[in-house]
């Protein structure tokens, strides 16, 4: 059987080596009954970030309900995803795309598979400037992801405009209750270890 969903930088896909425990996980893991998706497409056509993608949202959904782990799992589309709600937004059958795409960038890491490192990088700088200072400190993420990354000059430019708009602050600024954010982290973690 082959199904041919407009993938943007390739052909048909083969559906072969179909595997149902996935698509049951996330479903489980994430509260979205993805099957009840019948492919309108109002999700890809009110997403901002769909010329990033490799795969149109509606189509993800449309390779976990035919069982193909691994090509879902090795998209960038998942990792492309801001999760801005705007597919839940417009979808007639209130599918919640966003924390879809969660479970599986959850499962691809479980299963070491990362398609787009730089994003898990960016990613897990947002989060651990959340739990040192209990909200984003811009000016620290971008330089610990320039860091990781090395790629000290690719987008200078951005930088030096939101410095001149007095959009990166220089110190971080702190939340009244730091101790208890932490504990929050601290919690997930330990969740994450017995799951």
């Amino acid at each position: 059987m082959t199904t041919n969903p407009k993938k943007n930088n390739s052909g048909p896909i083969s559906v072969k080596n179909a595997d149902e425990r996935l698509p049951i996980k996330i479903s489980e893991k994430s509260g979205v009954i993805f099957n009840r998706c019948y492919h309108c497409r109002s999700c890809t056509n009110g997403c901002p970030f769909l010329k990033a993608m490799d795969y149109y949202p509606n189509e993800v959904i449309r390779l976990l309900q035919l069982g193909q782990t691994e090509e879902v799992l090795n998209c960038s589309t998942i990792w492309t995803c801001v999760g801005c709600n705007t597919c839940s937004y417009v979808c007639p059958m209130a599918i919640d795309i966003p924390a879809l795409m969660d479970s599986l960038r959850q499962s691809a890491i479980a299963e070491g598979i990362i398609s787009e490192p730089d994003v898990l990088n960016f990613h897990n700088e947002v989060l651990d400037s959340i739990e040192r200072h209990g909200r984003t400190h811009k000016l620290e993420i971008m330089l610990r992801y320039k860091v990781k990354t090395r790629d000290w000059f690719g987008d200078l430019d951005v930088g030096l405009k939101m410095m001149a708009k007095r959009k990166l602050d220089l110190s971080p600024s702190r939340v009244t209750d730091l101790k208890r954010i932490r504990r929050l982290f601290s919690q997930n973690r330990m969740e994450q270890r017995h799951e």
